[in-house]
């Protein structure tokens, strides 16, 4: 998954949003398009349900478009919209409390699903998070995202997500040291 990182993508994405913002909500279909697999995936990742990465990944592109008026551009759209991600994601697993019946539906959903041969280890190593740290992981990793920018979706210090980035790196690569399999070529060293 790349970030928008050119000058050109960034003034699409901008003329866009500002489209959207004068009313047109048909162009919202372009940002859709733009982020829907990032999105999925970071929700997925999160909750560690198919469907219920597919819903919060619709509800997150709403409520995107209802409050697409209070976006300005100064964090990334991108950053803005995981941030709305962020909170809904964490919304949902407080509601769920993560009991044992949604653990008993993630494994059916498991089996039902073809399996990469890299799946039970990334489910494995992301079990062993927090909420925060697989977000963090996930954000710097899978999204590229620099600490600021995390910093910016999670509101929290960039201090505090580089420290909290180190501390989880250090934690996932003595797992490994202590029987887990390769993981450390994964996982990208602080910028």
């Amino acid at each position: 998954m790349e970030k928008l990182n050119t000058n050109n993508q960034n003034a699409d994405i901008n003329l866009v949003i500002e489209q959207v913002q004068a009313g047109d909500k048909q162009a919202y279909t372009h940002i859709i398009r733009r982020y829907q697999q990032q999105i999925f995936l970071y929700c997925y990742y999160l909750l560690k349900n198919r469907e219920e990465a597919e819903d919060a990944a619709q509800e997150i592109f709403i409520r995107g478009l209802e409050h697409i008026h209070h976006f300005v551009p100064t964090v990334s759209f991108s950053a803005w919209l995981y941030k709305i991600a962020q909170n809904h994601c964490t919304d949902l697993l407080k509601r769920n409390a993560r009991t044992f019946k949604s653990f008993i539906q993630y494994k059916l959903n498991l089996k039902q699903q073809p399996i990469h041969e890299y799946t039970n280890l990334i489910h494995e190593l992301l079990d062993q998070l927090s909420l925060k740290d697989r977000q963090i992981l996930l954000l710097r990793s899978l999204e590229d995202y620099n600490y600021e920018e995390i910093a910016t979706i999670m509101g929290l210090k960039s201090s505090t997500i580089r420290k909290r980035y180190e501390r989880l790196r250090k934690k996932l690569i003595n797992y490994n040291e202590k029987g887990g399999k390769q993981i450390e070529h994964s996982f990208k060293p602080g910028r």
